[in-house]
């Protein structure tokens, strides 16, 4: 989970439209983040896992 403060922080209105950046809405965390998706790739795993994302399944070959 992201600190509370960054979570604020990305919320607010910023000065500078370069300045925004995507944030996962489920956890909080700002790298690794899949925009098709709005959500890091951690929680991508996890749901994708449980069945919960509709069209995505395990690959294997």
């Amino acid at each position: 989970m992201a600190k509370k403060s960054m979570m604020e922080r990305h919320a607010k209105e910023q000065k500078f439209k370069v300045r925004e950046y995507n944030r996962c809405p489920l956890c909080g965390r700002s790298r690794a983040y899949l925009r098709r998706f709005d959500m890091c790739r951690l929680c991508f795993r996890d749901l994708a896992s449980k069945a919960q994302i509709p069209g995505v399944k395990k690959s294997s070959w």
